[in-house]
Parts: structure tokens; sequence; C-alpha cells
């Protein structure tokens, strides 16, 4: 647990880099606990699906470069391990597979975009965290945390929980000690959600902020990368590695005109909370609440955060909301099937060497495997169905003004007409909302029930805002300091 009496275990990254200055802790004996930990505790909850082979002598080399540089500034990750979800590409010994056997052993032609942040700023690149298998893109009846790969992903707080997807071994290796800091993926949920039930931070940031360049893709429409760590300090320093322009992603160039100069850990400031206008919505996401005990600790979390200067307009609702939940009605679904099988095949055909260069092989490899790939139980609906798509026609586009509408109508109407700062929902439901409209949200852990199941509250906004939600987050965080490790219940 220690190195030099320090304590690695929950520990911060501002801890982390102190015990460096101070010569307590060194990245190699960092990477070596961690390693060990996951030797021990990853059977029992399979948050890592691979190890880096190179990440100890990556441990190596950042300790060679603090010692021979003691008077110039590293990077905030610099000799930090991150965990990467296994979707999201490293062009060395690790596979990138989005869980399925079906990539193991493809090549792909170069570091995603977020890893080459990351090894700029010194990051060590521990290993790939579990997930949904293709990022909950392959069936709708597969439980959260399975993929073939990694096996049934356990929650660390109460096992028989759900650890919520499609991120889950992010959020799991994270919250369990395993790594210092993840990075997961979100096209419907897939950050917020499992921050939500591990009690995590998370961070959802606004579409295009970071590039998705070799992140195996679900809809680009939707897709982001974002931050999983233990507290919101932490993610943030994550947040600020990774975002900006990449030429393999053009949607990055434009939007990181939005990106704060000195980055957005200028942001986290204790009283953050002081004269922020937040909408308090609570339908329908407190009637998907069965638990008193819950809705009991979400009033006082409002009236702390009053107590710390926000201002509360309460019991707000989305105009549209039972129009964008409504898929079919929407149009999402649809959309979504055709999306996915043009995503997936740009990527497939992009990679260097692979066993399967377009959705329609997937769909065969399982059927030629189905003991591996757990066929007979799970089946295969959702890339049957985006298999029997024809592209982006008339229908697909009408789904797309539709979706706009919906979200301007909806979302950014409410936050105008109120002129809030962010909304505040109990747990992760609201993800629907933002990833249709590719906005940015953040979870933040709020509690534990009487079972011991953790909660979170999020906090979401407008389009390039992280910077208030982060104030917002961290001010609450400061206010309540709820996180605390976990049990491993049965």
């Amino acid at each position: 647990m220690t190195a030099q009496h320090f304590r690695i275990k929950e520990a911060t990254i501002d801890e982390i880099k102190h015990a460096f200055l101070r010569n307590h802790l060194t990245s190699r004996q960092l990477v070596e606990f961690y390693l060990r930990e996951i030797k021990r505790v990853n059977p029992l909850i399979n948050a890592v699906i691979e190890v880096n082979p190179d990440a100890l002598s990556q441990a190596t080399k950042a300790d060679y470069e603090r010692m021979t540089r003691p008077h110039r500034p590293l990077p905030d990750l610099h000799g930090i391990p991150i965990l990467l979800k296994d979707n999201i590409a490293t062009q060395d010994k690790q596979n990138n597979t989005a869980g399925s056997f079906a990539l193991l052993g493809s090549m792909v032609p170069r570091d995603s975009g977020v890893v080459t942040k990351l090894r700029k700023a010194g990051a060590i690149i521990l290993g790939k965290a579990s997930l949904n298998e293709w990022s909950s893109f392959r069936t709708t009846k597969a439980p959260n945390g399975w993929s073939p790969r990694g096996g049934f992903g356990k929650n660390p707080y109460v096992l028989s929980s759900d650890p919520c997807g499609s991120s889950s071994g992010s959020a799991i290796s994270v919250a369990a000690n395993l790594v210092t800091t993840s990075l997961g993926t979100q096209a419907n949920g897939s950050i917020l959600c499992p921050a939500d039930a591990n009690s995590v931070v998370g961070i959802k940031p606004t579409v295009c902020l970071i590039s998705r360049d070799q992140v195996i893709p679900c809809t680009r429409r939707q897709d982001t990368v974002g931050p999983t760590c233990r507290t919101v300090a932490d993610a943030v320093y994550v947040l600020d590695a990774i975002v900006g322009a990449d030429n393999n992603d053009p949607r990055t160039i434009n939007c990181s005109k939005h990106i704060p100069i000195g980055g957005y850990k200028r942001h986290l400031r204790r009283n953050g909370l002081r004269r922020k206008r937040l909408g308090i919505v609570r339908n329908p996401y407190f009637g998907l609440i069965n638990n008193s005990f819950v809705t009991d600790a979400f009033e006082k979390h409002f009236q702390t955060l009053r107590r710390r200067g926000a201002i509360i307009i309460d019991n707000l609702e989305i105009p549209n909301i039972s129009d964008i939940l409504d898929v079919e009605k929407s149009g999402e679904k649809g959309l979504i099937f055709a999306e996915f099988k043009i995503s997936l095949n740009a990527y497939l055909q992009g990679l260097v060497d692979s066993p399967v260069k377009s959705l329609a092989d997937v769909i065969a490899f399982n059927k030629m495997n189905p003991e591996l790939e757990m066929l007979k139980e799970f089946g295969q609906d959702f890339m049957l169905a985006a298999q029997a798509t024809n592209g982006i026609g008339d229908k697909e586009k009408k789904a797309m003004d539709n979706l706009a509408k919906l979200s301007r109508e909806g979302f950014e109407k409410l936050m105008n007409d109120y002129k809030l700062d962010a909304l505040v929902t109990p747990g992760s439901k609201i993800y629907h909302v933002l990833d249709i409209g590719g906005y940015p949200g953040i979870n933040v852990p709020a509690g534990y029930d009487d079972k011991g199941i953790p909660f979170g509250i999020n906090f979401s906004g407008l389009k390039f805002t992280e910077g208030k939600l982060i104030e917002i987050a961290y001010g609450f965080e400061q206010a309540t300091k709820i996180r605390r490790p976990p049990s491993f219940k049965p």
C-alpha cells in the first residue's frame, strides 16, 4: 500500500506528484503497485482486459526525466498511470478490440488522437479497461460490464449490483484503486452511467472537443472520449491533456477555440457554486428512484448547493422530454443503426491488418465462434439491425433534423429561458438528452443507498460550458466529500 510511508490507495494526482517531488514515490513503484493490485483484485471484478507490457519501462523513463530535470516544470500527467477503454487504439503491443475476439491481433495505423496527447503529457499507459462488448452496440441482451475478452465486470461496492456501461471497466478500475486515472467513451450514457454506478467522477465533454481518431466508433454524431477519475481535479487534469485539435478528426479544429487559455484546471474553484443558477429537473428523473434514502439525500444536497451560494430554480421540466425519450418516434433508433454500420466499416477498413474488415465480417465471426462470443446467450440483434440499413437516406436525414429540433426546443430552450448555468439531476439518466445534442455533463459521487450501492449527481450544460460545470462540480465535491473506497460486498 505504501512506498516510503506514502499511501497509494485513493491518492490523487496532486498527492502523487508531491510524493514524487519529495522522493517518497517513483513512477515505477506506482506502476508496480497497480500491477500487483490488478493481479490480486481483477479476477474478482474483471475491470482490466490486458496490461501494457511496456508500462514499467515507461515508468522508468518518467523517473529518469524527473531526476534529470529537477527544476523544469513537467505536465500534470507526467509519470501518472492511466487505463484506456478497450476501444481506444495504441500503436504498440496492446490490442484494441472493443472486448471482441473478432479484433484480436488487428493492427492500427497509428496511436489514437488522445493517446498521442497522453504520451506528449508523459502519462503512462497502464493497459486496457474492460467494457460492454462493442460499447453495447452488438446486442441489447448482454448485461452491463460483459465482453467475451473481459468477462463479467463487477461493481466493486456491491458485486451483485449493476456496474453500468459501456465504459464499465474504466469506472470500476479507478474506483477499486487499480489505476490513478482512466479514459472512457460515450455515445449513449457510457461515461456518466458507470461513473454514477461506481462512485467516481465522469466527465462527458462537448462532442468535438476531443479527438475520436482511432477510437472504435458507435456514431460519430454522438461519440466522445472523456475521463473517469476518483476526484474532479484528477478528471480535469486528464481533460486538459486530451482536449484540442487533431487533423485526423476535423470536427476538433474549430471546436478547439473554445478551450480556455490556461486550461480547465483554472476552474477548480472551491467557491465555484457561488451565484450559479442551477435548475433542478425532477420529472421524470426522481420518479425513477424507488428509494426514500436516496431521495432524502438529494434534498440535503440541494440545501448544500443553496448554502454554498447557488441560486436554485426548482421543479423545472424539459418541455419535450417524452418525445426525446421515445427513440422510435424521434427516429434516433434507426439513425443510430445506420450511423453505426457506416462508422464501424470505415474504422475496420482503415486498419493495417484485421481478421474482420466490415460489420458483416463481425457478424459472420460471431456465428462461426458462438461459444467464444456467447452468441446463443446474448445474440447480436443490434448488429443485425445495423447491417440491414442502407446508408443515410431521407429517413435518416429527417431523424437528424428532428433530433436537432428536439434539442433546441427542449434542453436549450429550458437553459436559455431560465438563464441557467447547469441542470441538476439525480444519477445519469439525463444522458439521453445530452447525447443527442452533444452537450457536456459531469457526474460526481453523491452517496450510497441503504445497501451500500453508490449513486451520483449530474451537472449538465450547454455546449462548451465545461468551465462552469467544473466550477459547480468541484464546489459540490469539496462541500460534501462523499466518496469512500469500495467494500466489495457480495
